[in-house]
């Protein structure tokens, strides 16, 4: 019983952050501000969670991770109320901020299987649990799909985050066992809690407000170079800190690194697939000369959802493959089968079965890596580590995804059919070469890592 509740659990967490995006222009309408004003409805939920991800991690270890998975359950399902009781953009803003803490919740249910059961079973769990997690994205838009019409209020989407926060918070409270932690002071390192949050943020934000700020802009660019500075003077800071909050090995050993890269160009190659092919499909041909004028459902049940199927699957496949063969291996051929479905999809997409051929195999890709990682990570970083060192794990794939959706965006915008501001053919190849190109790394670095 406690795999599946850990599954739906973690896997909240990708529904709580795409659920909301097909949702957006009608949130703006709605609530009359701009879209720029909306779009921090995603900024502020990546923010909380690239902030709280990695010391939420270090607090499980440190606490014991029931009773942090239990504080965070608690804390997103009063940002889900609040984003249902009220019809005002600011209190919206705050309750997805609270949702973002959802992001711990994988590297915290890694901790407790890793506490719970023993190494035989632990590689096929963890494949299980991480492919739920990487189906949750597309599970998020098929809800959307099945719950919203035009001229809906946007609420009843949100009303299935409550739900679903209700449902995670009962389970984990009667299925996941407790177990205690280090019982390290988690309070002690100050400054380094204080340089992380800063650091992070500052790059994020740079990278979700970019386009709207302008990339080369002043505060863009003020940020990137903000929170390089801060981050290096944290580093210094962890590595003469006596018990810090994140112990610098846990970032750069040879051991791990590997793992955290990989992360990066999977989160990259992940949110592009995700974001390129459900922006295909709805493309109105007779305008554009491509795409399938599919609506949100059409897109959802048609084109997204046999993908999840496959998906499903492939994740109950991936421990047992991690088990067998290595989690490094099975991350070096699932980038290779990464590659070739955004190949395929960038060659053969004039027909709707091409499409969801090319989800259903860029489902097996992300699927089977989110599948890897962890296990990669487990077999080298202590016990007391475990939830820190996935917390990273998780803000490297954050970053990659948030990294992916302002490059998609970009070509969207610049590469247009002349004399007009529908993007051309051509920007969804490109968009499709670089998912190939950072499968294709991610290979390389997974190979790497076994020299």
């Amino acid at each position: 019983m406690l795999i599946p509740a850990l599954c739906f659990v973690v896997m909240i967490t990708a529904v709580m952050q795409t659920a909301v995006v097909p949702l957006m222009p009608d949130i703006a309408t709605q609530l009359g501000v701009s879209p720029n004003a909306v779009g921090w409805i995603v900024t502020a939920n990546l923010l909380t969670a690239t902030v709280c991800t990695p010391l939420l991690g270090r607090l499980a270890d440190r606490r014991g991770p029931r009773r942090v998975l239990l504080c965070i359950l608690g804390v997103v399902l009063v940002g889900s109320l609040l984003c249902v009781a009220w019809d005002s953009l600011p209190v919206l803003v705050a309750g997805r901020a609270l949702q973002g803490m959802s992001f711990a919740l994988f590297p915290i249910g890694v901790a407790v299987l890793r506490s719970a059961l023993g190494p035989h079973r632990l590689t096929a769990a963890l494949g299980i649990m991480s492919g739920t997690m990487s189906v949750g994205g597309g599970a998020g838009m098929i809800a959307a799909g099945l719950l919203y019409r035009d001229g809906d209020d946007y609420r009843r989407v949100f009303w299935l985050l409550v739900v679903l926060a209700v449902i995670a918070t009962a389970l984990a409270w009667f299925v996941v066992p407790d177990s205690p932690g280090s019982g390290t002071s988690s309070g002690a390192d100050f400054w380094g809690v204080v340089g992380l949050a800063v650091g992070l943020s500052a790059l994020l934000l740079a990278l979700a407000q970019g386009g709207t700020w302008g990339w080369v802009s002043a505060p863009t660019i003020g940020c990137v170079v903000a929170g390089a500075l801060v981050l290096a003077v944290w580093y210094r800071h962890e590595r003469r800190f006596d018990a810090p909050m994140v112990t610098p090995a846990l970032l750069t050993a040879r051991a791990v690194a590997p793992a955290h890269l990989a992360a990066f160009l999977v989160g990259i190659a992940m949110f592009v697939q995700f974001l390129a092919i459900a922006m295909f499909v709805q493309v109105a041909p007779e305008q554009a000369g491509y795409g399938f004028g599919a609506s949100v459902l059409e897109t959802s049940l048609l084109y997204l959802l046999p993908g999840q199927v496959v998906g499903i699957t492939a994740a109950g496949v991936s421990g047992l493959l991690v088990r067998k063969f290595s989690a490094d291996r099975v991350l070096m051929a699932a980038c290779a089968v990464g590659v070739c479905g955004f190949a395929f999809v960038g060659f053969a997409h004039d027909r709707p079965w091409q499409v969801i051929v090319a989800v259903a195999v860029l489902n097996i890709f992300v699927s089977v890596a989110y599948g890897a990682l962890p296990a990669m990570l487990v077999e080298h970083v202590a016990p007391h580590d475990t939830g820190v060192a996935n917390g990273i794990n998780a803000i490297a794939r954050t970053f990659g995804s948030s990294l992916a959706s302002a490059l998609v965006g970009m070509l969207l915008a610049t590469i247009t059919i002349a004399g007009t501001d529908i993007p051309s053919e051509r920007a969804f190849v490109a968009a499709f070469a670089i998912g190939g190109v950072t499968a294709l790394i991610a290979g390389f670095t997974a190979a790497a890592s076994r020299a």
